[in-house]
């Protein structure tokens, strides 16, 4: 209603100024909470809330398919570990739904555990057989998994290290989405066909717009993700090809999401962590293994330091993203110490993450993978409390 009174009009310009002073106020702190919750680099480290930020954390291969109960279990063993980083991969990847048109080139129906790759016919990405084309699955066995994962470790103060595809077969992965075009070329073909690599972007795309069905916050959003990776252990061939793939989809990425930081996934450690020089990749990761590099525990220690020293010449953090070393072997505790502890001194050590920590399932048992024999649990026991004091030690460091 319109008013000729001059204390009416005084009122009006009172309410019109707070109104705007209160707009004001509303964008500086949207905009500091985005400055605060988000995990960034600087200085050639993590940061966080304008501190350093130290990794500490774990590997786990089932939460985006595991029972509720199953994935609430690792990420309150995750906590009890003292870890601050957990890391998974977007899984599963089949063939077509009808089992026939386009096979599915995995054991997609194992009535499994969990832990043994039993996905409960959960499925993320489809080959849709009416549009002949990729297809997403966004519902209960789809999707809303990851939805789940993000609310849950989002109310246990945990950050997620997600990887949009794995590189390997296990479940599907980019070996399914090559398959679905006919390729039986495990390491050229994703990565150079005009298709798979849409339909790469496609689901980058999805992923990072999604809206939380569980929260209701966008996913590019959100800061219970700490970084993307762009594929668990990409073995990409040729090298220049390598090259090229990552530096287009890290860009990709970027482009899609500005908040989040872009990791490659390579694991390879001959390599020396070269994929640094691409700008678009914010950190450097690897994988520390003995008995598949065929390197010694001490040899690892010795390459902890040195690609240490490697992010610090190109300003950027370093991560072991994975590591491991069989229990039968008596020097298990040991090594791991010694590793930890070499992270912990070194100052241009971002941090660690522990392949894998597994929990109860819903059968009772909890899980004993007798073939790598790399698995962590929350037992108590002396492996346990290397990786908790280490974890403890790391987030304190100034």
């Amino acid at each position: 209603m319109w008013t000729n009174s001059p204390q009416a009009a005084r009122a009006a310009m009172r309410a019109c100024a707070m109104l705007g002073l209160i707009a004001v106020i509303a964008v500086h702190a949207a905009a500091a909470r985005a400055q605060d919750h988000f995990a960034d680099v600087s200085g050639g480290r993590f940061v966080h809330n304008g501190k350093p930020f130290h990794v500490a954390g774990v590997n786990n291969h089932y939460l985006t398919f595991g029972s509720a109960a199953e994935v609430m279990r690792v990420l309150d063993d995750a906590v009890a570990m003292q870890a601050n980083v957990v890391r998974t991969f977007i899984q599963p990847v089949i063939g077509s739904l009808d089992g026939q048109t386009v096979a599915t080139i995995w054991n997609w129906r194992s009535k499994a555990e969990a832990s043994n790759l039993g996905v409960g016919g959960v499925y993320m990405l489809y080959w849709d057989t009416a549009r002949g084309q990729m297809g997403i699955n966004d519902g209960a066995d789809g999707l809303e998994r990851l939805d789940f994962l993000l609310a849950e470790a989002r109310k246990r103060d945990l950050k997620l290290l997600i990887a949009f595809l794995d590189f390997w077969a296990y479940t599907g992965g980019a070996q399914q989405m090559r398959a679905w075009y006919g390729s039986e070329d495990k390491n050229t073909f994703f990565f150079a066909d005009p298709r798979t690599k849409q339909n790469y972007k496609d689901w980058i795309s999805h992923v990072v717009n999604r809206v939380n069905t569980i929260t209701g916050v966008r996913y590019k959003d959100d800061p219970t993700v700490f970084a993307w990776q762009l594929m668990n252990e990409p073995d990409i061939r040729p090298p220049s090809l390598r090259d090229g793939w990552l530096a287009e989809m890290a860009a990709y990425v970027k482009a899609a999401d500005q908040n989040h930081l872009v990791s490659s996934g390579r694991a390879n450690v001959r390599d020396r962590l070269a994929e640094l020089a691409i700008p678009e990749l914010d950190f450097g990761v690897w994988h520390g293994y003995p008995r598949h590099t065929n390197l010694t525990p001490a040899q690892i220690n010795t390459l902890i330091g040195e690609f240490c020293e490697i992010g610090r010449a190109h300003g950027k953090p370093v991560i072991l993203e994975e590591f491991g070393l069989a229990r039968s072997n008596r020097d298990q505790a040991a090594a791991y110490r010694t590793w930890l502890d070499t992270i912990h001194r070194s100052p241009g050590c971002a941090g660690w993450l522990v392949w894998r920590l597994v929990s109860r399932q819903d059968s009772g048992k909890v899980p004993a993978d007798d073939h790598d024999q790399f698995d962590i649990r929350n037992d108590g026991g002396e492996v346990w409390d290397v990786l908790k004091d280490a974890a403890i030690k790391l987030r304190a460091r100034p």
